[in-house]
């Protein structure tokens, strides 16, 4: 069966993404072709392309955008999973910190930065200084500390 050209002359007027906001998705690629091929002929056959092209625009893409629902229920539900997912990761990262969490820094840990590791412990006491609002030059006596620990990384 060899379809008309003609009968997806409205498709010109949608606009895709526009379509993927309203889907919640994050690009044009999550929608298949096979998918949005689908759609565009199941609303041709059903409304017909004399009529879709009398359309609204803003309508047209309702249109389109509830075919796609249909077609994509379970690509929807597993992006809008994977959203909540990746937002309750970030919440429970970030959050904590915000209610004064503790982040461990190591100055051996920051193997990438160049230069002297005096300056990395300077950058560590300069972050510490700067979370905690602490004027005073407390990290003089780190040496004579205890613990061992206290004289390797700064909390924050």
């Amino acid at each position: 069966m060899v379809e008309d050209e003609k009968d997806f002359r409205w498709t010109v007027m949608l606009d895709w993404s526009n379509i993927v906001i309203m889907l919640k998705l994050d690009n044009i690629n999550q929608i298949t072709e096979l998918k949005k091929g689908k759609a565009i002929r199941r609303l041709t056959k059903i409304h017909g392309t004399e009529k879709l092209m009398a359309l609204e625009p803003d309508h047209l893409e309702n249109l389109v955008i509830n075919e796609l629902k249909n077609l994509m229920k379970k690509e929807l539900l597993l992006h809008e999973k994977k959203q909540k997912e990746l937002e309750r990761e970030i919440r429970n990262k970030v959050i904590p910190l915000k209610r004064g969490g503790i982040i461990k820094l190591d100055p051996r840990d920051l193997k990438d930065f160049k230069g002297d590791p005096e300056d990395a412990q300077k950058m560590l006491k300069y972050l510490y200084k700067k979370f905690l609002g602490d004027d005073k030059d407390d990290d003089k006596d780190d040496d004579k500390d205890k613990y061992k620990e206290d004289r390797n990384h700064y909390y924050i």
